[in-house]
């Protein structure tokens, strides 16, 4: 299908101390559990976006060059003022060009959806999200658990064999 990447990751970027799980969760364990157990391939910004690169180029060939999208939803994600421009791009390839699925991670109890903009909320009644509850931080690198095979679920099929 021309596609490189099984899922392009977007999530809130920050240097405070308040996205430092994220942050862990994005570059640790994702990886560790799609890349590593589950044999997929992801594509995060600031690991696979190379300096020099273009950025708003690079961010729409890697989206385009992706099976899935996988969004964390945070709080600073919803209250961020002007979304990032990969979210931008994401959700027109998910919704206008209905091109590529898209796979929302609750991250943190979000409560009403009504700060969303109206095409997240779209998605969310659509299909809903995936989230993570406080209990899987005892245990984040376990494959097995409900998240995780959720997650799993939502992604395209692996050529891995088991």
């Amino acid at each position: 299908d021309g596609k490189i990447y099984d899922a392009y990751v977007i999530y809130p970027r920050n240097h405070t101390n308040e996205a430092s799980f994220v942050e862990y969760f994005v570059y640790q364990i994702m990886p560790d559990i799609l890349e590593n157990k589950c044999g997929y391939k992801l594509c995060i910004y600031g690991r696979d976006i190379y300096p020099g690169e273009d950025t708003a180029n690079a961010i729409e060939k890697r989206i385009q060059k992706s099976r899935r999208l996988i969004m964390l939803l945070t709080h600073q994600l919803i209250n961020c003022k002007e979304p990032a421009y990969d979210q931008h791009i994401a959700l027109y390839n998910a919704l206008i060009q209905n091109d590529t699925k898209v796979i929302l991670l609750e991250m943190e109890r979000i409560g009403t959806y009504e700060k969303l903009q109206e095409s997240l909320r779209f998605i969310i009644k659509k299909q809903g999200t995936i989230k993570w509850k406080e209990q899987h931080t005892v245990h984040p690198q376990s494959s097995s658990s409900k998240f995780w095979k959720q997650v799993r679920y939502r992604m395209p099929l692996t050529l891995k064999s088991s």
